[in-house]
C-alpha cells in the first residue's frame, strides 16, 4: 500500500490541476465597415504594402493581416467577427449585385461570421438575396446572421429572402465547435436599425430582447458553452453622459449572454462596458480599429482576460494577396462607374485644408459638411439645368462621411453623399426639384426644424435663401422673412400670404423630397403641401420630379449629390497655386442661412 501512496496522490492532483484549467479563446471584432476597402481617406495617400508613409486608418489589406496575423499568434480558438454593415459606402458597393465580391474577400480576409445591419437592406432584400447567392456560388463566404428577421407578407421579395434561410446561407443563430467546446451565435437588429432600414420592406424585425430570449434557451437547449451575441444595435450616452441604449437593454433584459459584439452607433470603446456580467464590446467605424478580446472558460464561466483596440494604420503592412483582389476590383469600379462620367478613380478633384464633417448625433448646427454640401448642390442644379433651383437643402442624415484634410478624388467625394441608387444605373440618389408657393415653403421649413429637435439627423442645411426666425415663439411662428438670394447677391422676400400664387423651387435628393409629400401626416394634419411641377400641377409620382441634367440627351440624366460635390469643387479657385482647386475657407466653421431673433 505503502508504494501506491505517491501515485495516488500524483493523480489526485493531476485531477485537480485538470479541473482548473481555464479554455482560451480569443474574439476579433469589427462593425460598420460600410465597404471601406481601401482605407478610410484620403484615397489617394493609401499605400497598404509599405510601411510609415501614410496617415490613413483602415483598409482591407491591412484589416486581414490583423486578423490572420491574430489568429496565428492566439494560437488556440480564435473567431473573426463582423457586428454588421459591412456594405455600403463606397464605390465598390454599387457592383456587389453583379460581381458578389466583398463577402467573398471577408472570408479570405479571414471572418467566420458576419451579422446583416441596416445598410445590408439599403438596395431592397431583392437585391441582397442577388448578391448573398452570387458570392456563395462564387466561393467561400463567412456565416451570416439575421436572428430577428421575418418575412412580413408573401411576396416575392420575401420569399426569395426567406429562401436564404431554407438553405443556409443566412441563420438566426449558429454554433461552431473548437476544441470541444460549443460556441454559440446569435444575431439581432436593434430599433433604431430597424427604423432607419426602410427598404429593408417586406421584410421585418421583431422585438430584439424577446428575439434574443428564445435564440439563447434554444443555443443553451442545444448544449453551448458559450453564447455570443451580434448586435447591430448600438449605445449611446444618457444626459448624465453616461453610456446607456440598446446593447444595455439587451445585457439587462436576456439572462445567459455572455459577450455582446456591437455595431451600428459606431462607437470606439476602449475599454468593454459591463453590464450585468456581460462585456459589450464595439470598435468605431471604417475598420479603423480591430478588436481584440480574450476570454477564459471554466466550470461554465466565461471571463475577460484582456482587451485592446488594434490600430488598422501605416504600421501594419497589408496582405498582398487581399490588396491584389481590392485592386482588381477598383479597376473594375473605375472602369464601370467613373469612366463613363469623365472621372478617374486617382485623379486629383481638389485639396482640402480643414476637415469638413457632420453632426447628426450632437448639434448638427455646428456641421460645416452641411452646408458645404448644400452649396454644391445648388451650385450643380443652377450651373447644369436649365429650370435652376431657387433653394437646395440637404438633411444632416445624408451626409456619410467627412472630408478630411488631403487631396480629394472622386471616391473621396463619393463616400460623403454614397446612399441610394436611381433609374440610371449610377449609384447615389437622383436629385429632384418640386415647386410651392411661398406659404408652403415657410410651412416646410417650420416643420423641419421641428422634426430636428426629435432627431438631430432631420436637421436641414440649406443653399440659396437666407431667413430670420425666433426658437422662442410658437409652432409654425418661428419664422419671419425668407429671401431668396440670386447669383448677383441680391435679395427677394419670399411671400407668405394665402393669396400668393408665386412658385418657388426646391431641389433635394429624392429620398428626402419624399417628405413633402407626406408633410401633412408627419404634422398630423396642421398643415397641408401639395407638390407641384413648374406649371403648378400637383406632383402624384415622385419620379416624374427628378431633375434631368441634360435634356437633349434621350432619357433622363439624373443627377447625383455626389457628382454635384466634384463639379463644385472642380470650379473653385486655386488658392494656393499648385494647379488644384482648394476648398474655400469660408467653410472652415459653420456656415447658416438662419439668423436668429437678435443676430445679423
Amino acid at each position: 500500500m505503502r508504494t501506491l501512496t505517491p501515485l495516488l496522490c500524483c493523480f489526485m492532483l493531476a485531477v485537480s490541476a485538470a479541473a482548473q484549467v481555464k479554455e482560451r479563446f480569443t474574439i476579433l471584432h469589427t462593425n460598420d465597415l460600410h465597404s471601406r476597402l481601401t482605407g478610410f481617406a484620403p484615397e489617394s495617400s493609401y499605400s497598404p504594402l509599405s510601411l510609415n508613409d501614410d496617415n490613413t486608418r483602415g483598409g482591407f489589406a491591412r484589416i486581414a493581416s490583423i486578423l490572420k496575423n491574430e489568429k496565428q499568434r492566439a494560437g488556440g480558438i480564435a473567431f473573426g467577427i463582423d457586428a454588421g454593415d459591412f456594405l455600403m459606402g463606397t464605390l465598390f458597393t454599387p457592383l456587389e449585385p453583379e460581381y458578389g465580391f466583398q463577402l467573398r474577400l471577408m472570408k479570405e480576409m479571414g471572418y467566420d461570421i458576419a451579422a446583416l445591419g441596416n445598410h445590408e437592406y439599403d438596395y431592397g432584400p431583392g437585391q441582397l438575396v442577388r448578391i448573398i447567392r452570387l458570392s456563395a456560388e462564387k466561393g467561400d463566404i463567412p456565416y451570416l446572421l439575421a436572428g430577428n428577421a421575418g418575412f412580413g407578407e408573401e411576396n416575392k421579395p420575401a420569399s426569395d429572402f426567406e429562401g436564404l434561410f431554407k438553405d443556409g446561407l443566412i441563420s438566426r443563430k449558429i454554433i461552431l465547435e473548437r476544441e470541444g467546446m460549443k460556441f454559440g451565435f446569435f444575431s439581432v437588429l436593434g430599433d433604431n436599425a430597424a427604423e432607419v432600414a426602410p427598404n429593408a420592406a417586406p421584410v421585418k424585425f421583431s422585438d430584439k430582447v424577446r428575439a434574443a430570449r428564445k435564440l439563447v434557451n434554444e443555443l443553451n437547449s442545444d448544449g453551448c458553452d458559450v453564447i455570443i451575441c451580434i448586435s447591430h444595435s448600438g449605445i449611446t450616452k444618457n444626459a448624465k453622459g453616461e453610456f446607456s441604449g440598446e446593447d444595455f437593454e439587451l445585457a439587462a433584459g436576456v439572462k445567459g449572454i455572455d459577450i455582446i459584439i456591437g455595431g451600428h452607433s459606431h462607437t470606439r470603446l476602449e475599454k468593454p462596458l459591463v453590464v450585468n456580467g456581460v462585456s459589450i464590446v464595439q470598435t468605431g467605424e471604417f475598420g479603423q480599429n480591430v478588436g481584440k478580446a480574450v476570454f477564459s472558460y471554466s466550470k461554465g464561466i466565461v471571463q475577460l482576460e484582456s482587451y485592446e483596440l488594434i490600430p488598422v494604420d501605416d504600421r501594419i503592412k497589408g496582405d498582398e494577396t487581399v490588396n491584389g483582389l481590392i485592386e482588381s476590383q477598383k479597376v473594375t469600379a473605375g472602369r464601370k462607374i467613373l469612366d463613363p462620367l469623365g472621372y478617374a478613380w486617382d485623379r486629383i478633384v481638389a485639396e482640402a485644408g480643414f476637415t469638413l464633417e457632420g453632426n447628426d448625433t450632437g448639434n448638427p448646427a455646428e456641421s460645416n459638411l452641411g452646408p458645404f454640401v448644400a452649396d454644391a448642390i445648388h451650385y450643380y442644379v443652377n450651373s447644369k439645368s436649365p429650370e435652376g433651383s431657387d433653394v437646395s437643402m440637404v438633411a444632416a442624415g445624408m451626409l456619410f462621411d467627412r472630408i478630411v484634410p488631403g487631396m480629394q478624388t472622386a471616391p473621396d467625394l463619393f463616400r460623403v453623399m454614397s446612399l441610394g441608387s436611381g433609374d440610371d444605373g449610377i449609384p447615389g440618389y437622383a436629385l429632384s426639384r418640386l415647386y410651392v408657393s411661398g406659404r408652403e415653403l415657410k410651412n416646410i421649413l417650420e416643420i423641419l426644424l421641428v422634426a430636428s429637435k426629435g432627431q438631430a439627423q432631420n436637421y436641414c442645411y440649406y443653399s440659396g435663401i437666407r431667413v430670420n426666425y425666433d426658437p422662442s415663439r410658437g409652432l409654425l411662428r418661428k419664422l419671419s422673412r425668407i429671401a431668396i438670394i440670386h447669383s448677383d447677391g441680391t435679395l427677394t422676400d419670399v411671400d407668405f400670404s394665402k393669396k400668393e400664387k408665386r412658385l418657388y423651387s426646391v431641389t433635394a435628393n429624392s429620398y428626402m423630397l419624399q417628405f413633402i409629400g407626406i408633410i401633412k401626416k408627419s404634422s398630423l394634419g396642421l398643415i397641408n403641401v401639395q407638390p407641384k411641377d413648374r406649371n403648378g400641377n400637383p406632383v402624384k409620382d415622385m419620379k416624374t420630379a427628378v431633375i434631368d441634367m441634360d435634356p437633349v440627351r434621350p432619357g433622363i440624366q439624373e443627377g447625383k449629390e455626389w457628382i454635384a460635390l466634384i463639379e463644385y469643387l472642380s470650379s473653385l479657385e486655386d488658392v494656393n497655386g499648385n494647379g488644384i482647386p482648394d476648398v474655400p475657407g469660408k467653410y472652415s466653421s459653420p456656415l447658416s442661412g438662419f439668423t436668429a431673433a437678435g443676430g445679423k
